[in-house]
């Protein structure tokens, strides 16, 4: 036998045993398809295995007590970490799998562990890689991983997140979906790659059953035990055989198959492969039955069917199948076959492209990957606006028929449209006279600033009396943007205008004047005028569910706006219902999507202000993808998107995140409104409070400090903008030990919100507590202890009963209590906020160890340590 041929010997032999043992047959059988004598020798080597001579007879009985079958119980009832097994979830040729639940705080996870770990280094290898790459993600749509240790015996494991629901393709088919709400959640599925590839991660063993829904639709992508580093794609020959094996054949890309390097359209075809699923309920190619050779040559050689033709078979068979016009099935066709073509550089390059074209298609438009023909682009406006082209046939259809029965009709509708087209006219000549700079020799100047433009542009408007609808419409705009600069006498004043033209124009009950009223309501809601801003929102809502269909976006954007007011109120409970049904009308076909925007912004706002994080940062994940749709980049939307994102990070305790958020979101409010404006101050507070989470407090007092300059001037000195920018100085000279300093900071944020929201907000609470912590640093005892008790009494009237605010203000109130030796008042405290912050959705670990130690000493200076014991368990 020459050396070749025994190293690949060996390199089988190795493979061989990392698989279970009823998988062995097969992949040695197809591994040596031409050579009866290898494969003889390799049946030997492993049968002379399992009988010990392997190694000698001591670890040999070792060895097989861990390969037999009983192994996938061995850590039943076992400990790893702070977590018990429950029971075992699966097994395969590299882990078994647990449910384990946290001895302390409670809650499931799923235990991945290493089965065999000393019997293969590249078996470890490969665990540890998987370990260390679910670490790197941190997405929503992909299972998060929780911990990570090794057992006594050195065999590691992990703990993940445990998710219960079931694979895509079930899920969809339990649930009887439409092709819309297939592609929306695949289109979820390709957002967690892209994530995956943005971190230089590529899957390589995409398939449905790594891929489960959740009971409320959320998507969970798992198992990333063959992922591969973009860096470290470039294998040895050994490696690329032992991946080859561990994938999917199903699901594999031809250029994995062939056990060629692969990149991230590896994944892009295996997306495809799914989407196939999805659409029509099988696999392009049937494998069943076939060796492995004859699979490797349907895969590569043979031709992928159009799932539509698949679907129509199916519907001919009487079998269940999609249905769709087939205008859609076409575009279904080309944009499945794209991602399944097995010429890599014909295959869509990056799952990006392949989500553009999946967004082209649900909202009716070209696909990028579609011959840009003038028929087809026709015909996709045409199903894109089926509604808008119906009607205009129909009305080419009245024209004609008003020919035959009325010309005196045919010029009223001629006189209309020359109105129409004046009022253009008029509104473009505003434009030019807006940006010309009063010398027709010289032109605009080059230094003309917003402000500048829209002053003007309010001069411009009052001379268009002659014209008032078009009047009111400059007025209203005008206005707003004046609102957005932080003008609000100038905003005031225009809006006013706009609103009394309207209703002179059409009644003081008609949708004009509604709209009108509603900008009104949203000027007082920066002015901190809430009472007034809910009374206008209330009004305009009740004039448009009088005057407009009940889908009508108008009335979805007055339900929207009355969600704000309330939220800005902070009566969170009373404000996401009402979100949730704009958002519910916008998601509709004909539906806004900027004003869904801003609804899932108010309502993910709502969701994080009551203590539902999970929930906040899935919602802003969603509206910052809607963003970059709508506005690129750079826009001051992504920004509120980005500092949104970093506030659930923030609350997470995940402060490194939430500054790249911030820094991202800082970086657009200047470049876009300038180093002094209101709202990139608001910018560089949040940047600062995670900075001073960090632990860098100088540089969050340099921010701080300019931040509250900028807003005192805008704002004036009682405003919630400048009591938020005060509770963070506060915070940063406690952290230094300036504690007079943060009393000073912590008191004016305290009045301010006060007088803003007459005497009752939760904002209130959260000031007094601060208040009193600063105070307890100082040994005020009797002061700090009335202000926790006024924060608490303030979260009761504000918040709801299990919020965690309460539970974490009841701890610092016990913490109060055991300094001055006050046991008994102090352990009824920490029970209250043990109990309430253990039952939060995610247990803060850290609080809830300090309130441990809290009870130890108050139950053991009681000498109570049974109850101790009750209350811990």
């Amino acid at each position: 036998m020459d050396t070749a041929t025994w190293e690949k010997i060996q390199t089988l032999f190795h493979q061989a045993l990392d698989l279970p043992e009823l998988e062995r047959d097969a992949f040695l059988r197809h591994a040596c398809t031409d050579d009866a004598t290898m494969l003889a020798e390799l049946h030997a080597m492993l049968a002379a295995d399992a009988e010990g001579t392997f190694l000698d007879n001591d670890l040999a009985r070792v060895a097989a007590g861990v390969i037999e079958e009983p192994s996938a119980t061995q850590h039943i009832s076992r400990t790893f970490g702070p977590y018990t097994t429950v029971h075992l979830l699966g097994e395969g040729g590299m882990a078994v799998v647990y449910l384990a639940q946290r001895k302390d705080l409670g809650g499931h996870v799923a235990i991945k562990v290493l089965r065999d770990a000393w019997l293969s280094p590249s078996r470890r290898e490969r665990f540890l890689s998987e370990q260390r790459t679910l670490a790197q993600l941190n997405y929503p749509s992909i299972a998060h991983l929780y911990d990570a240790d090794t057992l006594s015996d050195g065999t590691p494991w992990f703990a993940m997140e445990y998710v219960q629901g079931i694979s895509l393709t079930a899920w969809c088919a339990k649930h009887n979906c439409s092709i819309t709400r297939r592609l929306q959640l695949f289109r979820t599925v390709c957002d967690a790659v892209q994530y995956a590839h943005q971190q230089a991660v590529i899957h390589r063993d995409l398939k449905p059953s790594n891929i489960y829904v959740k009971d409320d639709g959320s998507i969970r992508l798992l198992d990333f035990g063959i992922a591969k580093h973009l860096e470290t794609l470039e294998t040895p020959a050994s490696q690329t055989v032992t991946s080859l094996r561990m994938l999917t054949p199903a699901y594999a890309s031809p250029e994995q198959i062939r056990g060629e390097a692969v990149s991230v359209q590896a994944d892009v075809y295996s997306l495809g492969i799914i989407l196939f699923e999805l659409l029509t309920s099988s696999l392009p190619y049937d494998l069943s039955n076939l060796t492995p050779g004859e699979s490797a040559t349907l895969l590569l050689d043979h031709d992928t069917p159009k799932p539509s033709a698949l679907v129509a078979r199916n519907r001919m068979a009487d079998k269940p199948a999609l249905v769709a016009s087939r205008r859609e099935w076409a575009d279904l066709d080309v944009l499945c076959l794209a991602a399944l073509h097995k010429d890599q550089q014909r295959r869509y390059r990056t799952v990006d492209a392949l989500i553009r074209d999946i967004d082209h298609y649900l909202s009716s438009e070209p696909l990028d990957v579609r011959r840009d023909s003038l028929w087809y682009r026709a015909s996709t406006f045409v199903r894109r606006n089926r509604r808008a082209v119906a009607f205009a046939t129909g009305v080419l259809v009245f024209i004609a028929a008003l020919i035959t029965w009325s010309t005196l009709r045919i010029a009223r509708a001629r006189d209309a449209a020359l109105a129409e087209a004046a009022r253009t006219a008029r509104v473009q000549s505003f434009l030019v006279n807006l940006f010309d700079g009063g010398n027709e020799d010289t032109g605009p100047p080059g230094d003309l600033r917003v402000v500048q433009l829209v002053d003007r542009g309010a001069v411009e408007a009052n001379a268009l009396s002659t014209a008032p609808r078009t009047q009111a419409e400059l007025f209203e705009t005008l206005g707003t943007v004046e609102d957005h600069l932080g003008k609000y006498d100038k905003a005031d004043q225009l809006l006013h205008s706009s609103l009394a033209l309207r209703t002179k124009l059409n009644g003081p009950d008609s949708p004009e004047a509604a709209e009108a009223l509603l900008d009104i309501s949203k000027l007082r809601m920066d002015q901190a005028r809430f009472d007034e801003a809910e009374q206008l929102a209330r009004q305009a809502l009740a004039i448009d569910n009088k005057q407009l269909p009940p889908s009508h976006p108008a009335r979805a954007k007055a339900i929207s706006v009355l969600g704000m007011v309330l939220e800005d109120q902070g009566k969170y409970s009373e404000a996401i219902p009402i979100l949730q049904q704009a958002v519910a009308l916008q998601s509709a076909p004909g539906g806004v999507e900027t004003d869904l925007s801003a609804s899932l912004t108010e309502l993910a706002n709502c969701q994080f202000y009551s203590g539902h994080l999970d929930i906040a940062n899935s919602l802003n994940q969603r509206v910052l993808a809607i963003d970059r749709r709508l506005y690129g980049d750079r826009n001051p939307q992504l920004a509120d998107d980005l500092i949104n994102l970093g506030a659930v990070q923030y609350e997470w305790g995940h402060f490194t995140e939430a500054e790249k958020y911030d820094r991202q979101a800082l970086d657009i409010e200047r470049s876009f409104y300038g180093n002094d404006h209101p709202e990139t101050a608001s910018a560089m507070t949040l940047l600062a409070r995670a900075l001073n989470a960090e632990s860098r407090p100088a540089d969050a007092v340099t921010l701080l400090k300019s931040a509250l300059s900028i807003e005192e001037k805008a704002y004036g000195l009682v405003h919630p903008r400048v009591a938020s920018t005060l509770n963070d100085l506060g915070h940063a000279a406690q952290r230094t030990g300036n504690f007079d300093e943060a009393r000073a900071d912590f008191q004016r944020m305290a009045d301010i919100y006060r007088t803003v929201y007459n005497g009752k907000h939760y904002y209130i609470g959260v000031a007094l507590g601060n208040l009193a912590s600063a105070e307890a640093a100082q040994k005020q005892y009797a002061s700090a202890e009335r202000h926790y008790r006024e924060a608490l009494a303030m979260y009761a009237d504000t918040l709801p009963a299990n919020h965690k605010y309460i539970g974490t203000t009841h701890g610092k109130l016990g913490r109060l209590l055991l300094q001055q030796d006050r046991y008994k008042e102090a352990a009824q405290e920490s029970v209250l906020a043990y109990q309430n912050l253990k039952a939060q959705p995610t247990p803060p670990t850290d609080a809830l160890q300090e309130i441990r130690i809290d009870l130890q000493q108050e139950y053991t200076a009681l000498h109570q340590p049974q109850e101790l014991a009750a209350i811990l368990h």
